[in-house]
Parts: C-alpha cells; structure tokens; sequence
C-alpha cells in the first residue's frame, strides 16, 4: 500500500530531530552570524542616516554613543534577570530584541526617536553579548575554546562582509531607503530569532549558575586585563578610523574598503589565530598582541603616510582576535558556577573605559591627536606587564605567574 505506515517516509522531518540541533556549538555558531548581519547594517548606515534625515550635530551624535554604551556599563545586572529566564532563552530574545531595535530604527528620524531605539537595540546587544561569552565558555571544553573562538570571528567576519555587501547593492543600486533597508535586516534578524528558539532544543547547563553578584579577589587579573582591552578598543573604534578621516581624508568608500579588508582577514585568519593560542598558551600571545599594540600605538602618532596608516590600521583590527585569550585564561581559572555572574561583571567593566575615555582623549585630540595615541600605547604598557603575570599553565589555585609551580 502506497501511503501504508510501514513504508511511509518522512519528507519534512521534525526539525527538531535533526542532529545540527542536538549540538550547543550549532546554537553559538547560529547566533553569532545573526548577530553581525543585524549590528553590522546599523554601524554602517548610522552616521549617514543621522546626518541626512535627523539633522545631527557632534552634539547629537556624541550623545548617542555615550548612550550606546550606557547598556554595556550595566551588564552586570543580566545576573538578576537569570532569575527569571533560562541562559540560552535570554541570549536568543535578546538576538530578537536588537533586530527589532534595528528594523524600527528608520522610522524615527528625529533625535529622541534614535535615542531611544538605540538604547532598545544596544541593551539587546549587550545582553546577547554577555549571555553568549557566558554560554561559550560554560558549554565549550576548555582544549576546545580557543579554536572555537577564533570560529566564532571567523563566522562574524563572514556575516559582515554580507551585510555590508547588501547594504552597498540595496542602496547604491537600487536606491532603496533607509527605512526599507533597516526593516528588511532587522526583519530577518527578527524571523532567524525565532527559527533559533524554536528549532535548537534548550541544552541542560552543565553547571548550574550562581545568582548572586560575584567579585572574586583571585579573578583581580583578569579585571584589570579586560579594563585595559576595553581601553584599547574604544581608542580603535573612535579615533583610529578618525585619524584616516580627518588626517589622511580617506573617502567613505576607502573607509569602508578597510572595513572589507578588516573582515576579509578574520574571516581567513581567525580560525587559526585560535589554534596558535592553544599551541603557545594564553601568557605568549597576549604578551605578543601587547608589544605589538605598543609598536602600532607609537606608529599611529607619528605616521605620515596614508597607505602606512591603512596598514597600521588593517593590523590592529587584526590584533583583536589575539584577544579571545583573555577568555580562555578565565575560563581556565574559573569556579565554573562563578562564569555567568562574572561575564555580566566584565561586560560592565570593560565598559567603564568606553564611558570615559573617549570624552578626555577627545579633549587630547582637539590639541594634539598623536598624544591620544601615544596614550594608548601607555595602555598597551599596563596590558604588557599584565599580561606577563599569566602563568603558563592557567587553572584553578594557579592564577598568577608567581604561583606557576613550572616557572
């Protein structure tokens, strides 16, 4: 019999039972491009859209940022909301929350309108952003996480690429609005968030999560390195790319070749740069990204040539993939109870330099930009003699060099 059920074949399985949705990694991986494809549209799109249909001045826009990270400053407070929400749940609506911030964004071009769908988008991000280093290092074996990570990049790279690539032919080519552009990305952003919680089953947590706010004097050096990191990103994210701009005159289509560039290489590279940090260990290569960040900082001040400095500026995006050692040496250290409450704690941390720093540095710039990076490379000096604190051999009772029992 044709339809008898012995020999009835499933033509649209359970999705659910699909092995791709019975893996964590998937999940992580999953998010981790939906995330760049939505932020990434938002970052290229926002000066230009505020410029031309909300009328902003430095004023406006310096207000946005500082509220942008207002989000990130508060990150700390994700350990109360996981009293009512599963970890993987919180991640997933969070994912939602900043597409819906991004598809709305175009219909309020005025100044508390982007006010406040920023915030919407930006505490959606942070959460994500929290939730999902939590989840990475809780679910992720410890051999495994640095490869993982370096994925991880790797698959953002691949998902800015495509966002920018769309944004460059949706609007360039076919003059479509900013309006209908923010919509279809945040919209797609939207229906992948759904896909995600409703096809990925919930994962059991290996170890149950503290609730309570963690600050942990053992975890002193992994503070101070993720404060210093936050230091130095915000000095690439706002002057770096200013720098190009404003002393070199780079046009927003060189700019935006760079940010091609930029992710070209974590696309082929990142992957790698995570087996390099499983090979030579957590203290060599954040003594190495520190050093060159130095170099790269001093470079900045005293550069002269425009293509010199699109290649200083292609190296240090480079450099932030080095970075995911940080992680890996928490992770290592880690009462493993302890990793929810204190990504939300570093989130907050790292923030504390995205608050200040670009307002005194702005101050700097106004009377000598190589000062602002000469700074940095002061920052870079207290990563350096940081990061040769980190023993060897990372773990729990070993969280200092001076305590490496192998020197």
């Amino acid at each position: 019999m044709l339809f008898s059920s012995k020999y009835t074949v499933k033509v649209f399985p359970d999705m659910k039972s699909h092995v791709f949705f019975q893996k964590p990694e998937n999940l992580l991986l999953s998010m981790a491009f939906v995330m760049p494809l939505i932020f990434s549209v938002w970052m290229v799109l926002l000066n230009n859209f505020v410029v031309e249909k909300a009328n902003f001045t430095g004023i406006e826009i310096g207000t946005l940022q500082s509220l942008r990270e207002v989000p990130g400053l508060l990150a700390f407070t994700v350990i109360y909301v996981l009293l009512f929400i599963k970890e993987q749940r919180l991640a997933i609506l969070s994912l939602g929350i900043t597409a819906v911030g991004v598809a709305i964004t175009g219909y309020f071009p005025h100044v508390m309108g982007l006010y406040l769908t920023t915030m919407l988008m930006s505490i959606g991000f942070h959460y994500y952003e929290t939730v999902n280093q939590s989840l990475t290092l809780q679910w992720i074996d410890k051999s495994k996480t640095p490869y993982f990570l370096g994925k991880i990049l790797s698959v953002k790279a691949m998902a800015s690429l495509l966002a920018y690539g769309s944004v460059w032919i949706l609007m360039d080519y076919f003059k479509v609005s900013y309006k209908t552009t923010y919509l279809a990305f945040g919209g797609l952003g939207l229906i992948l968030s759904i896909i995600l919680a409703t096809t990925f089953k919930q994962f059991t947590p290996i170890t149950e999560q503290s609730k309570k706010f963690i600050l942990r004097k053992r975890y002193w050096l992994y503070y101070a390195l993720t404060f210093f990191s936050g230091a130095r990103r915000q000095i690439f994210v706002v002057f770096a790319g200013f720098l190009m701009v404003e002393k070199f005159h780079y046009s927003i289509a060189q700019i935006s070749a760079l940010f091609l560039i930029n992710y070209v290489f974590n696309w082929l590279f990142a992957a790698k740069i995570g087996k390099l940090i499983a090979h030579f260990g957590e203290r060599s290569v954040l003594v190495f990204e520190y050093a060159g960040l130095v170099i790269l900082f001093i470079s900045y001040g005293l550069v002269e040539n425009s293509m010199i400095a699109a290649s200083l500026y292609v190296v240090d995006h480079l450099f932030f993939a080095l970075a995911i050692a940080i992680k890996t040496y928490f992770q290592k250290i880690a009462n493993p109870e302890d990793i929810a409450a204190t990504a939300g704690i570093s989130f907050s941390i790292n923030h504390i330099a995205a608050v200040i720093i670009p307002v005194f540095l702005g101050m700097l710039w106004i009377g000598n930009p190589s000062w602002v990076f000469y700074c940095g490379a002061g920052f870079a000096v207290c990563s350096l003699i940081l990061s040769l604190l980190v023993p060897k051999n990372p773990m729990k009772g070993n969280e200092f060099s001076y305590q490496d029992k192998n020197g």
